[in-house]
């Protein structure tokens, strides 16, 4: 009962932590990065880079922890890692996988 529990919240921790990196990669994307470039507004790629870069590696963390935890296969583990570079790559995997 207790490790089902303790995979309960894992993969409700996962999905958080997916989702605010999928979002802050898009508004890194989508908001952030033509700020800079096309109105020479750097401040907000500072900010929503350095959020996005710990959401990163959350992610990447969260990945691996998540896979032990439901016993993935290497593939699954591995386009689950690629989906952190896809935009709209997380949402993927939080379907499909979770």
């Amino acid at each position: 009962m207790s490790k089902l529990l303790v995979v309960d919240t894992s993969v409700k921790t996962f999905k958080i932590i997916s989702t605010l990196e999928a979002l802050s990669f898009l508004l890194l994307l989508g908001i952030a990065m033509p700020l800079k470039y096309i109105w020479e507004m750097p401040q907000m790629v500072q900010t929503v880079g350095m959020t996005h870069g710990v959401l990163f590696l959350l992610y990447i963390a969260g990945t691996v922890y998540i896979s032990q935890k439901l016993n993935w296969s290497f593939k699954k583990l591995a386009i689950a890692v690629l989906c952190s570079v896809i935009p709209f790559g997380p949402f993927y995997v939080e379907r499909k996988y979770l």
